[in-house]
């Protein structure tokens, strides 16, 4: 499954259960989706942060072939969440070859000398267990979540196609037909999608972050199995990955499986990675997307930074509680005016997120209501910035706000699997996993002034990239023959 990377940090990432794989999980809703908050009491949020340290002990070691081992104990069930994660995603990706991450994705369930084609999944099911996998702009992650004692058998597994995956030509040209088809499905039959695939591409001048994660069509269909076994050399190597498991499981019998079935495995010479800085935006840009669609649709991008010293940066986390601030909730600024009060918007949400290996956004999308123009909505939008930069936010604004995100940080702890993606996403990133055990208290530091000086500095039109959905009509169209492995949706 491919990624968009647009969410706030305390939004759940994906729907629980995990969406099996072929599925987005990010960007093809629009960010109010995406932001959705739970609130707490501050007596509660003090609970459930204690219950949650009680219960976890961290544990981070690298073996001697450069493979990361991260263990999070939770003896809460007797069931444990394992991840392989890989530091190559869509930004490590050459023009020419856009998607390959997500296309190698697929193949690493078609097999290896051992597990032939389609077992992997098999064995982890008769032992009770899920599997999926998952691609971003900054990584590529596999997971099994199965009882504790089943542990050695998903380490087997992932160590065996981390070295000794099959690209065979006649697997790889029938699975290419599947991620062409789910591009379809999920980018270019999805207005909203588009937007936001276009916006990006203009958004970003120089960084990769420009190209969609699942690949332009043209690369798809231009790729050789020959591209993705190129990349599987280049990046699956016990160096580039970092293993991440959570659960009822001691660290130190983790470790010693790890090195039981990963560590004969060598390290490899990687690739320099040079660094691929964003050149500041001089001005505005504006675009309009026409795709058929029911309803118009605004999308506003701004330029914004993320963590990179957990410890000094303050901007990050203001960003996150600014976010908090005009969406996430009824009573947040952009639903509570612009939906409930004036009714000039069906939606209206915003959304940032904090930690990635490369430059962030700021993002706002809504869709006006019956009646009301995409450029009214706009100004509306600006209007409820500009109340911010200008007065800012009171002390219990802040107070509701910041509760609000660090509940969702709180519920996040309380599953095994958001744990252990916590740490994958935050050590992929750059990050030490001290940055997320610290990562309440940042947002709990964050004044009102932060808040208002962030809008002030960062939501400025020179920062600002702009796309409007222009509907088209809903012409009927032939429906396409099925491919298998991807399911229509209307």
């Amino acid at each position: 499954m491919s990624s968009h990377r647009v969410k706030h940090r305390a939004a759940i990432r994906f729907q629980s259960p995990p969406p099996a794989r072929g599925a987005k999980p990010r960007r093809v809703l629009p960010l109010r989706v995406l932001a959705r908050r739970l609130t707490m009491t501050a007596g509660v949020l003090a609970s459930a942060l204690a219950l949650g340290s009680a219960h976890a002990t961290l544990t981070d070691v690298t073996l001697d072939n450069g493979l990361r081992v991260i263990v999070k104990e939770d003896h809460r069930a007797p069931v444990m969440v394992s991840q392989v994660w890989y530091r190559a995603g869509a930004m490590d990706e050459f023009n020419g070859t856009t998607g390959v991450a997500h296309v190698l994705e697929h193949m690493m369930f078609k097999g290896t000398p051992k597990v032939p084609a389609g077992e992997f999944s098999k064995r982890i099911a008769a032992a009770g267990g899920r599997e999926n996998a998952f691609t971003s702009r900054d990584h590529t992650a596999y997971f099994q979540q199965m009882q504790k004692d089943r542990l050695p058998l998903a380490l087997e597994l992932e160590a065996d196609r981390m070295a000794n995956l099959v690209i065979s030509d006649e697997l790889f040209a029938k699975e290419l037909q599947v991620v062409m088809e789910e591009r379809r499905l999920r980018t270019d039959d999805q207005a909203q999608s588009v937007v936001y695939e276009r916006l990006m591409a203009a958004a970003y001048q120089a960084h990769p972050y420009r190209r969609p994660i699942i690949g332009w069509m043209d690369d798809l269909v231009n790729m050789s199995a020959q591209d993705a076994r190129d990349w599987y050399a280049r990046w699956y190597a016990p160096n580039n990955a970092t293993l991440v498991v959570a659960g009822d499981v001691q660290a130190s019998d983790v470790v010693e499986l790890a090195k039981k079935h990963f560590g004969a495995l060598p390290a490899r010479a990687l690739p320099a990675r040079k660094p691929q800085a964003e050149p500041e935006q001089v001005g505005e840009k504006r675009m309009v997307v026409k795709a058929p669609a029911k309803l118009p649709y605004l999308l506003m991008a701004w330029h914004a930074p993320t963590l990179k010293d957990w410890q000094q940066d303050t901007v990050p986390y203001a960003l996150q509680i600014l976010a908090g601030v005009l969406s996430g909730n009824d009573s947040a600024r952009l639903q509570k005016s612009l939906v409930k009060t004036r009714q000039i918007a069906v939606n209206a949400s915003a959304g940032y997120d904090a930690v990635a290996r490369g430059p962030g956004m700021f993002m706002i999308d809504a869709t006006p209501a019956e009646g009301q123009s995409v450029a009214a909505l706009e100004k509306a939008i600006r209007e409820e910035i500009a109340r911010i930069q200008r007065d800012g936010i009171d002390a219990d604004e802040l107070a509701r706000v910041k509760a609000q995100v660090i509940a969702g940080e709180v519920y996040q702890r309380d599953s095994l699997f958001y744990q252990a993606m916590q740490l994958g996403d935050y050590v992929t990133a750059g990050q030490p996993p001290e940055a997320l055990a610290g990562r309440v208290d940042k947002l709990r530091a964050v004044t009102a002034e932060q808040v208002r000086a962030a809008a002030r500095e960062w939501l400025r039109d020179d920062r600002l990239s702009l796309a409007e959905l222009d509907p088209q009509p809903l012409d009927a169209q032939p429906r396409r023959a099925a491919v298998p492995g991807v399911r229509h949706v209307n």
